[in-house]
């Protein structure tokens, strides 16, 4: 396998921990064990973080990939896609946000953030693995 089939790999395999590390993170402060909770949170903020430097760096390097084929399968991944985009930009200062609430001790507007926060890290998280999925695996095996 080539480092250019491996890195979009990577970056969803990052994707995919981030999703990950939410659910348990969400899981340990619905417990009530707030410890766990930072834990976990500041794992999927470094997952999503590391996502983010590598992708940008595959950017760089190899640039946009585009969708091979018509049809069904072409507007599936392009609604996802924009749809991951766009809520992606969105997240970043919402996250920064609510991390920087959480350590500064300030639960309750951590709490009025994380509200809507949470939810659209989730989408971002999740539909960087499918994007990865249709662009890679479901693209060629329908247009091969």
């Amino acid at each position: 396998m080539s480092w250019s089939q491996l890195h979009p790999a990577i970056n969803a395999a990052l994707n995919l921990t981030c999703f990950i590390f939410l659910i348990a993170g969400r899981m340990a402060i619905a417990r009530g064990e707030v410890e766990l909770h930072r834990k976990r949170m500041l794992a999927a903020f470094t997952a999503s973080s590391v996502f983010l430097v590598s992708y940008l760096i595959r950017f760089a390097t190899t640039g946009a990939h585009k969708y091979p084929g018509v049809g069904w399968d072409r507007t599936l991944y392009l609604s996802t896609l924009f749809s991951h985009m766009v809520l992606a930009v969105v997240l970043v200062p919402l996250v920064i946000g609510a991390l920087r609430r959480a350590l500064r001790g300030d639960i309750a507007a951590h709490k009025r953030l994380v509200r809507f926060t949470w939810p659209i890290w989730v989408y971002v998280s999740v539909t960087g693995v499918l994007v990865y999925l249709m662009l890679y695996h479901l693209a060629p095996a329908l247009h091969s």
